[in-house]
């Protein structure tokens, strides 16, 4: 550990400068997702507005995720109200904090260069940027992550008891952001296992671990109310149940982690990892490293064996960035890491300002090469349905699909809170099912935004008689690219199934 230099004659000492160096990066880089929240007018994903409706009804937890992140959203609404940059605020305030926790985290472990450039190549990877201008629950966890590894490095001090404490908090708080917190526990136990005179540390870690899982009871509790649902619908997302190998699938995984982490980033980690013999001698590159790899060869797994999103691995990066600056720092390589900083600004400055820029050159963005394409068309469609719903008071909104639900019911005005998800088939599949009471509405009419066309004859045989709209709502999204909804006027709903 570098000794921190003296203060002379009121000036900053290196260490001092380091941290305010680093401090002012990521509140720039934050000023200026807070910037882009509230004038890039962005639509919301039907994801985040379906968080949205949560944070209306806060509870211990939901279908498909557990509840922070619906908590974080009813705190910044209700004081910045419910537009999409105030229900989106938490997640660049989020990965602000994370990025300075990696500062401390790199500091323990190593010295001010290494803190400076860990924190600064955090905030601006291109998974962070991604991140930063969605509300989701990785920024959460991302933040409970790295609080409970700074915590497990002081713990394992001289004195540094007391610290478990901080972990095991943070460790609770991560659960209740995303399941996935649970590989921290697993990196950890391995990490104290594999190491023989780490082992003095499992009784302590082992007390952490139980009060994670007593901070994280309630959603437990919940989940047991509501037949597991969040963790069926967790094992089913994994899709395990097809053919055992997809090549393809891993390998477009493995690629996109040069998008998440950065092209020089990942590439370093990747080098890192074939040198792991010399690399990985050093007992600080190791802890980092057990809280890095496992998680990233489980997603391999996964994507191989099934699929797995990009950003599933991101709590490798809270460790691995740390672990890559180290040891390129190490290496002498300081314009490389400035090199792959540039790089990442520059992925997240194009992605961000690709769609807008295109058009002024005459060029027509493509819809796979935007990066917000999947935002694009919410809001249109919402004043479109919401315009026509005026025209006939006393018509309940349906959906047979659960994203384009969530959209409407936000961007729909007044927000049709009322609206019905068709669920005629059975089972839960999404919140809208879990808390659906159909029977209420027999004898209904209905505004029915149908996405699904093999979907449709079903539902239009349980209601008295239908009046389709010959035009259906396309969305562009993109250069060449709609989204498609056929519109029925539906009279006297019967239920389901015959008795409701």
């Amino acid at each position: 550990m570098a000794v921190t230099g003296k203060r002379i004659s009121g000036q900053l000492t290196a260490e001092e400068s380091s941290w305010r160096l680093a401090l002012w990066a990521v509140f720039l880089v934050t000023l200026a997702r807070l910037f882009w929240l509230e004038l890039g007018h962005a639509d919301l994903y039907p994801d985040e507005a379906q968080y949205w409706l949560w944070s209306l009804h806060p509870a211990l937890g939901y279908y498909s995720k557990p509840p922070m992140v619906a908590w974080l959203i009813a705190v910044t609404t209700a004081v910045f109200g419910d537009q999409e940059a105030a229900i989106r605020m938490a997640a660049p305030l989020l990965h602000f904090g994370t990025a300075l926790v990696i500062y401390k985290l790199a500091r323990r472990l190593y010295d001010a260069p290494v803190a400076l450039w860990s924190a600064i190549a955090y905030a601006t990877l291109p998974g962070v940027s991604a991140s930063a201008a969605i509300i989701s629950t990785d920024a959460p966890l991302l933040l409970c992550w790295a609080a409970a590894l700074y915590a497990f490095v002081r713990a394992r001090e001289p004195g540094g008891e007391r610290w478990w404490i901080l972990a095991g908090g943070a460790v609770g708080l991560g659960l209740l952001s995303k399941y996935a917190m649970a590989y921290w526990l697993i990196s950890a136990l391995l990490f104290l296992l594999v190491f023989r005179d780490e082992r003095r540390h499992l009784k302590r870690f082992f007390g952490a671990a139980a009060l994670g899982l007593v901070i994280y009871a309630p959603n437990f509790y919940w989940n047991a109310a509501h037949g597991f649902v969040s963790y069926l619908h967790t094992r089913d997302n994994a899709d395990l149940g097809g053919p055992l190998f997809h090549p393809r699938q891993f390998l477009e995984f493995f690629a996109s982690q040069f998008g998440v982490f950065g092209p020089v980033f990942f590439a370093a980690l990747l080098v890192v990892v074939a040198l792991a013999r010399r690399s990985l001698r050093d007992r600080r590159a190791a802890l980092l490293a057990w809280f890095a790899l496992p998680s990233l060869a489980m997603m391999l797994v996964v994507s191989l064996l099934s699929r797995a999103q990009p950003n599933w691995s991101a709590p490798t990066f809270v460790s691995a960035v740390v672990l890559v600056v180290a040891w390129l720092l190490a290496q002498g390589r300081t314009r490389l890491v400035r090199v792959a900083v540039a790089v990442d600004l520059l992925i997240a400055l194009v992605a961000f300002s690709a769609p807008a820029v295109a058009p002024l050159f005459g060029v027509s963005l493509p819809a796979r090469y935007d990066l917000l394409h999947r935002l694009r068309g919410w809001r249109t469609l919402g004043r479109t349905v919401g315009v026509m719903l005026a025209r006939h008071p006393g018509t309940v909104l349906m959906s047979d699909d659960r994203e384009v639900m969530a959209a409407l019911v936000y961007y729909v005005e007044p927000h049709p809170f009322n609206a019905l998800k068709w669920n005629g088939e059975g089972g839960i599949h999404d919140q809208f099912d879990l808390t659906a009471e159909p029977q209420r509405y027999i004898g209904d009419d209905f505004m029915l935004v149908a996405k699904s066309p093999e979907n449709v004859q079903r539902i239009l045989s349980r209601f008295n008689s239908v009046e389709p709209v010959n035009q259906d709502i396309l969305i562009n999204v993109g250069a060449k690219a709609f989204r498609s909804y056929r519109i029925y006027w539906l009279k006297g709903f019967e239920g389901y199934r015959s008795g409701g």
